[in-house]
């Protein structure tokens, strides 16, 4: 049995103002290619298939259809779960019609966790894999408020409401799994063994202490305080693996080959160019029944320990011998199907760079960082020149020497990053010595040009 774990599509994202619908579909189309190529048996997505709670008609368009090609594939089912860019009714929505594609969709968390555990049938319908689908813990999903708690206490519920959680669904699919047995195996000519040998997935969004994450890559956090990062102990041990989604870097949680996020399949921002993405394809044992044989089988307790070892988390002596083999994972390579470059130094060194990749006849997306003790004024109008009939686009050019000049701090720990758009513009207003009276009819002016951009349709594509 293959499977193939992928997250943080965000199907709608744009990058600095330009739309990356062609990317995105590019992406899709490989994906689907690559499932029938490696002959995968169920794709799970790990939240944040769409960027925004409102997701345009096009972005829609890009996954109804994709889904619509999968379901006539090799692939015998799709599990998706909600991140924190999804909206839970939005992805819900369509939930009933989708599983007669063999789509499963799990928005929200449940207050009965047997919602999220999910038995996955092969084409005889005999149980096959067990995937606890828990989507993105909202705070109000796991924790109740209460007057005067204080920061500490607000995090340690966060923390019990995250592990009780977990430990609910994971309780419940041994529960299933357990009953599964004279379904799937029976027992064993010995009488040793009648729990069923189905393998148990986790999948979850959330941000794990010590994942990695990247300058401009849009990775929230996720709750107030040090919860943020919850540590890998939190999921059971009977998951075998653990699919999860949020970071969009490639990685495994602490060291561990069968907790990882697949991170993001086309880079978020400027941050991520040049990075490998990649997909994790899990095989599974197809003779599960030789890892299964009764105390007499030549070698079965050593086979039986040795899976134990793959298992997430670590399992008692009793508990391994009842542990199915863990997966193999394997790293498949994302091509490139829109190339990001980040350029930085002075005027040589960026002109440099931009008549190589002109020669090369690359059609990259760029962001330049002017960082030359030269006070240059006219970067933008240099710039547009040096591209113009080249397949080079200008996405973003950042004058360091004049963000200097007009962002003069008044303290000297305060960044840009700390500073509101408003008081940017203050500040702004500030360098060029505007006139009290004249401050407050542009400041109008300028919060109705942000209002305007904020209330833009995202449905009028």
């Amino acid at each position: 049995m293959k499977i193939l774990h992928t997250a943080d599509w965000h199907l709608g994202r744009t990058l600095y103002g330009r739309k990356r619908y062609q990317e995105f579909e590019a992406f899709l189309n490989w994906l689907a290619d690559t499932i029938q190529k490696n002959q995968v048996d169920v794709l799970l997505m790990a939240g944040d298939v769409f960027d925004t709670t409102a997701p345009s008609n096009r972005a829609q368009e890009l996954y109804y259809r994709f889904l619509c090609r999968v379901a006539a594939s090799c692939c015998r089912h799709v599990v998706l779960i909600a991140g924190n860019h999804d909206s839970p009714s939005f992805l819900n929505a369509p939930r009933e019609l989708l599983k007669a594609l063999h789509v499963h969709v799990v928005g929200n968390p449940s207050e009965d966790p047997a919602d999220e555990v999910l038995v996955l049938r092969d084409k005889q319908n005999a149980p096959e894999l067990i995937v606890c689908a828990v989507p993105y813990l909202r705070d109000r999903d796991i924790r109740t408020a209460e007057a005067g708690e204080s920061l500490e206490d607000k995090e340690q519920k966060l923390m019990d409401g995250i592990r009780a959680h977990y430990a609910a669904v994971g309780a419940c699919a041994e529960q299933k799994r357990a009953e599964l047995g004279d379904d799937v195996r029976g027992a064993t000519a010995s009488g040793a063994h009648s729990q069923a040998d189905i393998p148990i997935l986790g999948m979850g969004h959330l941000f794990t202490a010590g994942g990695t994450t990247l300058e401009g890559d849009g990775v929230r956090e996720l709750y107030v305080g040090s919860l943020a990062h919850v540590g890998a102990g939190v999921f059971p041990a009977c998951f075998q693996y653990v699919a999860l989604g949020h970071l969009h870097v490639p990685q495994k949680v602490g060291g561990r080959e069968t907790i990882r996020y697949s991170g993001s399949p086309v880079p978020m921002g400027f941050g991520e160019a040049g990075q490998q993405k990649s997909l994790c394809l899990l095989s599974f044992e197809h003779d599960i029944d030789s890892w299964w044989g009764g105390p007499d089988t030549p070698g079965a307790a050593g086979k039986r320990g040795a899976s134990a070892l793959g298992a997430a988390g670590a399992q008692s002596a009793a508990g391994a011998d009842h542990a199915p083999p863990g997966p193999t994972v394997e790293l498949i390579p994302i091509p490139v199907f829109q190339q990001l470059e980040r350029i930085n130094g002075d005027w040589n060194e960026i002109n440099n760079r931009l008549v190589e990749l002109a020669a090369d006849g690359a059609d990259a997306w760029l962001e330049v960082i002017y960082e030359g003790d030269e006070l240059k004024s006219d970067l933008r109008e240099s710039l547009e020149s040096a591209v113009s009939g080249t397949q080079l686009e200008l996405l973003r050019v950042k004058n360091n020497r004049i963000i200097d000049r007009v962002l003069r701090r008044l303290e000297e720990e305060d960044t840009l990053e700390e500073l509101t758009v408003e008081d940017v513009f203050e500040r702004c207003l500030n360098q060029h010595e505007v006139p009290q009276e004249q401050r407050p009819e542009l400041l109008r002016a300028y919060r109705e040009t942000l209002t305007s951009l904020y209330e833009t349709d995202e449905h009028a594509e």
